[in-house]
């Protein structure tokens, strides 16, 4: 028989013996000719021949067959499909376990080839890029080793090493939908330590607005999302990726409401941070006279931040507190008392609003300066 065009030479060569002897003998395919075909099933997935095109070829090749030992065709077909899906699903495995190393070399400022690996993955590292880190209210699965749980209510694939992964769940949605929009040579998205990291070019400001719609789309509630700045080069990417995650601990640490935390919009907390003994001697000075109240300072700090985040109206502060205004006002009126400090004066309300940010920051009064 001619060869099919698009299918390698041999590739069926024995598929007309097998259904031969299938309809001289009446016998089904045995265990070594099923095996025969599942390797030629994972030898086209590994030349590229479509699954369509290797189906057609094994039903056309029985077609001059008369009769056609259907339940025999049957089983090959089977066999021949079962042998392409398991390499495809074998080579998307392998391609995570490639991306996951990358990413983790990328991300920690490891230089092993890393050039050369990045092309693979369509990034040209000498360019600006922005990382996006989304933290899920549970950890993903980064599909390394387990014992066979699945973390994100995905499909399974197990490898010959008992390998999980998971196929289907949330974070391969998120990139399947970021690769349809940008393309696979624009954006690298990878588990790394429970969450979905999101690598994106400067230049494409969008695709972070799209990674956190889809983000909030497929994540349950309690998931935060941190953007990093656009830097330029292998050590762009880790500063980037770095400020993402800085974002999100800071919006941990400060209890703050937003679920997407940009680091532009964060840059005096690291500024606050740097200079700790005075960041610690500002928060000492100022509200320590706040450990005298009644029920501690820590009504006085959550009434000092929902009267700060409402621009200083009082009523709108109420509302965000859950109280009455009236506890507003006498709240404000027990800290001036006690501070010295009142954030109706431009001045004072500045160095009230540093203190307090810097007492989240240092997690105070739980740890207080010593």
């Amino acid at each position: 028989m001619d060869e099919v065009p698009g299918v390698p030479a041999g590739l069926l060569g024995g598929h007309p013996r097998v259904l031969a002897a299938a309809a001289a003998t009446g016998r089904l395919p045995g265990r070594a000719a099923l095996d025969d075909y599942r390797a030629a099933g994972a030898r086209a997935a590994e030349s590229g021949v479509p699954l369509r095109v290797l189906v057609e070829t094994a039903l056309v090749m029985a077609e001059s067959m008369d009769p056609v030992p259907l339940p025999a065709l049957r089983r090959a077909v089977s066999a021949l499909m079962e042998g392409y899906e398991n390499a495809q699903r074998l080579a998307l495995r392998q391609e995570e376990v490639a991306r996951r190393e990358f990413v983790d070399d990328l991300l920690q400022g490891r230089a092993d080839r890393l050039a050369e690996r990045a092309e693979h993955f369509g990034l040209r590292l000498a360019e600006t890029y922005a990382v996006a880190v989304a933290r899920p209210a549970v950890p993903l699965d980064d599909g390394s080793v387990r014992d066979g749980t699945v973390r994100d209510g995905g499909g399974v694939v197990r490898d010959g090493g008992g390998v999980v992964w998971d196929g289907d769940g949330p974070a391969r949605r998120i990139e399947e939908a970021m690769v349809a929009r940008f393309g696979s040579h624009n954006v690298l998205v990878a588990v790394r330590d429970g969450g979905l990291v999101c690598v994106v070019p400067g230049s494409l400001t969008v695709a972070t607005g799209e990674f956190t719609h889809h983000v909030r789309q497929m994540f349950a509630p309690g998931w935060r999302v941190g953007l990093g700045r656009p830097h330029r080069g292998p050590g762009g990417v880790v500063t980037s990726y770095r400020e993402a995650t800085g974002a999100i601990e800071l919006g941990d640490r400060l209890d703050l409401r937003a679920p997407v935390l940009k680091a532009a919009d964060l840059l005096v907390f690291p500024v606050l941070l740097r200079d700790r003994a005075a960041i610690e001697d500002l928060v000492t000075t100022v509200l320590s006279p706040l450990r005298e109240a009644r029920g501690g300072p820590e009504p006085l700090l959550g009434t000092l931040e929902a009267v700060f985040a409402s621009q200083g109206n009082q009523t709108a502060a109420a509302r965000r507190l859950g109280v009455s205004t009236r506890a507003v006002t006498y709240r404000l009126e027990r800290i001036r008392r006690l501070t010295g400090f009142s954030p109706d004066d431009p001045t004072q309300r500045f160095t009230l609003e540093t203190a307090v940010l810097g007492a989240r920051l240092l997690e105070w009064p739980a740890h207080a300066p010593g």
